[in-house]
């Protein structure tokens, strides 16, 4: 398995401090090993089997496209911005 990052979740990485920037690449790193954990969910309406898993305080959404993982948004959990990133996305 491979991990491809958007250049919007890269530039959210970016931006977190390093509690939450380690909390974040812990869990991504994981989805390699295991992409699809128990607390991980299909989202409604995704087009091409997009999951979401809840992070701390962060949502990551992300889709298993051949041999690779690609994390296409994180964002704030209690935010409904990481489902409008993710719609304009399509």
């Amino acid at each position: 398995m491979r991990l491809s990052l958007t250049r919007q979740a890269s530039k959210t990485l970016e931006s977190l401090d390093a509690k939450q920037f380690r909390q974040v690449m812990l869990t991504v790193i994981g989805l390699l090993k295991d992409p699809e954990p128990h607390d991980s969910s299909l989202l409604k309406g995704s087009k091409h089997g997009e999951r979401r898993v809840d992070i701390g305080e962060y949502r990551a959404i992300y889709a298993i496209r051949d041999d690779t993982v690609e994390v296409i948004v994180i964002g704030k959990r209690n935010d409904d911005d990481v489902y409008s990133i993710w719609k304009r996305q399509q």
